[in-house]
């Protein structure tokens, strides 16, 4: 029997969200097999994991969009949460202008509208074609859209496909900085490992169950990421391994690592 409890918080009061055993079964095939996972608010958490290891299903059972055959979903009261998926399909002929996109089951003024675009770097897009807008101005303007609701937490999947190398870091100090001045909680999915190391606080590593979990630098040098991903690889990572000399507080503002 799952127990999925909503209105629950966990029991760390900086921790927004937290999974608990979440298993997923799917034709017989085992999707998730039972996977714990916490995001704290200030914190960015990514889960990488090749190709088919569950990476998407675990964020649609975090988001409630799917029900886990077994485990617990945790998740602090009144949560707002605001998701920027992997794949959108919108038909290419379809008239839809930037502005009625992000208001689409929602409603917020014009002015709202610039203010989030400018956020993000494409205010100069409000009034444009969806089908006009590049794909990195596309990626921004999800993001703008997950954050019309002042979320607690942000959750991305895939936020980076199809954006060059510059993009991607570009695309990275944003959704820090995002971070930082809405002092919530970020759960990313993403394949770009050397982005990852660079710009996370905490990484995931999932092939069905998590491999292991911790700072970006222990990740790369723990044996199941090296099985999973090679060790020319995870020599490779060492080189971006994640340099902050600070951590976040519940309210997003830096504090310094403790020692040991």
């Amino acid at each position: 029997m799952t127990e999925t409890a909503h209105h629950q918080g966990p029991g760390d009061s900086s921790q927004l969200i937290a999974a608990h055993g979440l298993s997923v079964h799917f034709h017989e095939r085992t999707i998730l097999d039972r996977v714990d996972l916490t995001v704290s608010r200030g914190e960015i958490v990514t889960v990488i994991g090749l190709n088919g290891a569950g990476k998407s299903t675990l964020v649609r059972a975090l988001l409630g969009l799917i029900t886990p055959d077994a485990g617990r979903i945790l998740r602090q009261p009144g949560l707002r949460i605001g998701y920027s998926p992997q794949h959108l399909h919108l038909d290419a002929t379809l008239p839809l202008s930037v502005a009625r996109f992000l208001t689409l089951g929602a409603h917020a003024p014009r002015r709202r509208l610039l203010k989030l675009l400018a956020e993000v770097g494409v205010a100069d897009v409000l009034d444009s074609q969806i089908a006009e807008i590049s794909g990195g101005e596309m990626h921004r303007v999800l993001l703008a859209r997950a954050l019309l609701r002042k979320p607690d937490l942000l959750v991305l999947d895939e936020p980076l496909a199809g954006v060059d190398v510059a993009g991607q870091s570009e695309l990275y100090r944003l959704i820090a900085d995002i971070r930082d001045r809405y002092a919530c909680g970020v759960l990313m999915v993403s394949h770009d490992l050397h982005v990852v190391m660079a710009a996370t606080d905490r990484v995931v590593c999932i092939n069905h169950h998590v491999c292991c979990t911790g700072r970006p630098e222990a990740v790369t040098r723990h044996p199941e990421f090296v099985a999973l991903f090679g060790r020319h690889v995870a020599e490779g990572l060492a080189v971006y391994s994640h340099h902050h000399d600070h951590q976040h507080d519940v309210a997003g503002a830096p504090v310094p690592l403790d020692e040991g």
